[in-house]
């Protein structure tokens, strides 16, 4: 499977920045979550979504023994180490120990990163040690 452009996706991730945070949204301008975002980058760089979305919490302290956002990315996307992240791929990150995987995020440089959060919305922040360290699995979206 071939990896999409680099730069077509952070061009695209960029167009969505000041997008009001609404959970479980996906409408660019309009209202997203972290999630909506990359299917909203998903749709714009590889096409239509495969299957709906299902409902989910929004607890980052949810544990369990399923990694289901980042088995649902398994299905869809290349899965590369973590600390192979680069500009362009997506990151799942681990907001809390034990707990599974449930924040998303773009890279957009070796120090920045492009996600939904909470009052904020969709925004473009640097990719600190903070953030770096809850990255707990990362992919590259296919070619369309």
């Amino acid at each position: 499977m071939r990896t999409a452009n680099s730069d077509c996706i952070i061009a695209v991730a960029r167009s969505w920045l000041g997008t009001p945070y609404h959970d479980q949204a996906s409408l660019k301008g309009v209202g997203c979550d972290c999630l909506g975002l990359a299917r909203g980058i998903w749709r714009e760089v590889v096409g239509p979504e495969p299957f709906p979305m299902p409902p989910y919490s929004r607890d980052w302290g949810e544990t369990g023994p399923c990694e289901v956002l980042a088995e649902g990315a398994r299905r869809l996307m290349i899965e590369i180490e973590p600390a192979a992240a680069s500009p362009g791929a997506l990151v799942l990150f681990r907001m809390k120990p034990r707990a599974i995987a449930k924040h998303v995020g773009l890279i957009t440089s070796t120090v920045t990163f492009i996600h939904a959060y909470g009052r904020l919305g969709v925004i473009e922040q640097p990719l600190s040690e903070a953030w770096r360290r809850r990255i707990a699995f990362a992919f590259l979206f296919p070619q369309r």
